[in-house]
């Protein structure tokens, strides 16, 4: 498979890397490093990598931002940041890419525990990542060409748990190496409309 991971230098991109190299021909996105730029919040510049990179079996984001902030304290223009890179920025991946997808050819996208388990100044991302799992599984019954989308749903990563342990007090961390593989299925299995929970 020709296989695009948008996010493919991030920890959970790098799991994914790992996972999928020896099989498959992997091209990296990322905004500033990769085999190809794109920054999912500009259109254009999604529509120019794909122009760039040209048709694929699969499509993988494991990238998207958002900002932590209280509800007290968050604006409109906080909000915004995850609506355009992790809503938004993925929805359009979607849109965008599925006309650069052979046929049975497949798009995972990412979304988080938080949407399911909430921490302090995590509702904009929570938000975002709601957004994305319902576009999932609605989509799921609109493809035709044996089409397949599903979602991830990673927990707080080992990986960077000393730095996020102050939000997600009390939560389990899980290997980057765990999560890949529920990528992984997404890719190389049949499953569709699914968001596979890495709790």
């Amino acid at each position: 498979m020709r296989i695009l991971i948008v996010g493919g230098k991030g920890t959970i991109g790098q799991a994914i890397v790992a996972k999928l190299a020896k099989k498959h021909e992997l091209i990296i996105a990322g905004r500033t490093s990769g085999d190809v730029q794109v920054d999912l919040t500009n259109i254009e510049s999604i529509e120019t990598m794909f122009k760039k990179v040209g048709h694929v079996d699969a499509i993988i984001n494991a990238s998207g931002a958002a900002k932590f902030q209280t509800i007290e304290a968050m604006t409109p223009a906080d909000n915004l940041v995850a609506v355009q890179s992790k809503l938004l920025g993925q929805i359009n991946l979607a849109l965008i890419g599925q006309h650069y997808l052979l046929r049975d050819g497949s798009i995972t996208l990412t979304t988080g525990i938080m949407k399911d388990d909430p921490i302090p100044g995590g509702a904009s991302a929570a938000m975002a990542n709601g957004g994305v799992a319902a576009f999932v599984k609605s989509a799921a019954i609109d493809f035709t060409q044996g089409i397949r989308i599903n979602c991830v749903s990673p927990n707080v990563l080992e990986e960077s748990y000393e730095a996020y342990q102050e939000s997600f007090k009390g939560f389990i961390p899980v290997p980057a190496e765990k999560v890949a593989m529920a990528y992984v299925k997404s890719v190389e299995g049949k499953q569709t409309g699914q968001e596979y929970q890495v709790y």
